[in-house]
């Protein structure tokens, strides 16, 4: 399978269940991982940010990453994002060892980065890692864009940089990524990071979508891809349209971590609504909501 082909598609940043107590419930994480590969998703993300990844200690991430890898057979990226690089080393290190198809990184967040600095450190990254890596462009949560211009000059010097997530609520961003980047290299795969955005990144020449949806509707989005491949108008048309009817769930409550792993755990019942987030428990009337949006009974 060729790089580009492996990391294609429908991805799911999967949630982290847990207990009611906020411990890792790793029995359901097997159910949910299951369930996305029955789905016949093509990528899993662990410890994105629906999963919660900021909120774990390095021995839990460790331990997760140990864990998750054979719970299913699909293509599994970790994201080993941390503001201490030597725990990024590690956390990557772990990963490819478990069996990892790649890790993913953000750039450093808490400081203020110039561009100099974030080529600066993916160029740290790139002559460090031994195996294939994806970063992770968030500038809403990390204060610095990873420009398409970076990502080119990246892609043109490291031919293990897979690709990139592209998390910008922006559709003519992520256009210039695929552009900048297929410049350089055929391969290189630019992902949305906005479930809405999944068919117009495909129609841009991209590689597909990291979708927090899918953690709940991932049969929605394979219908999207295979109508994609089959040249289908119509159910393209349709899956556009329920994509973005179903993208309220970014607006009941305080916390979307916490209301995803709520449908997962009211439409499922393998996961308890909890998060490490504070404050995101719904109310009644939330709860509601999502029971009317997402057909639960």
């Amino acid at each position: 399978m060729t790089q580009h082909l492996r990391f294609t598609g429908v991805w799911c940043p999967s949630i982290t269940p847990m207990d009611r107590e906020g411990q890792i419930d790793y029995d359901g994480l097997k159910q949910h991982l299951t369930r996305l590969t029955d789905a016949r998703i093509d990528v899993i993300l662990l410890m994105g940010s629906i999963g919660e990844f900021a909120s774990f200690s390095l021995e839990e991430r460790l331990t997760l990453i140990r864990k998750a890898r054979a719970m299913s057979p699909l293509t599994m990226v970790a994201n080993v994002s941390s503001t201490c690089l030597s725990d990024v080393f590690l956390m990557a290190q772990t990963a490819y060892s478990s069996g990892y198809d790649a890790v993913m990184v953000l750039p450093p967040y808490y400081y203020g980065q110039t561009e100099n600095q974030v080529l600066s450190y993916f160029r740290e990254i790139g002559h460090r890692l031994d195996g294939k890596w994806f970063a992770y462009n968030f500038p809403a949560r990390t204060g610095c864009d990873i420009t398409p211009e970076i990502a080119a000059t990246l892609a043109a010097e490291f031919p293990h940089f897979a690709g990139i997530k592209d998390t910008v609520d922006c559709q003519s961003h992520t256009r210039n990524m695929i552009h900048a980047t297929k410049a350089v290299r055929a391969d290189f795969a630019v992902l949305s990071g906005y479930d809405e955005y999944f068919i117009p990144n495909l129609m841009a020449g991209g590689a597909g979508v990291i979708s927090g949806l899918n953690n709940v509707m991932p049969e929605l989005f394979v219908q999207a891809r295979e109508a994609w491949q089959e040249g289908d108008l119509t159910a393209l048309t349709h899956a556009q349209r329920e994509i973005g009817r179903f993208m309220a769930i970014y607006a009941i409550g305080d916390d979307f971590v916490t209301t995803i792993k709520t449908v997962v755990s009211r439409k499922f019942g393998y996961c308890a609504p909890v998060s490490r987030n504070a404050g995101g428990t719904l109310n009644a009337e939330q709860l509601a909501t999502v029971d009317r949006q997402f057909g639960i009974r």
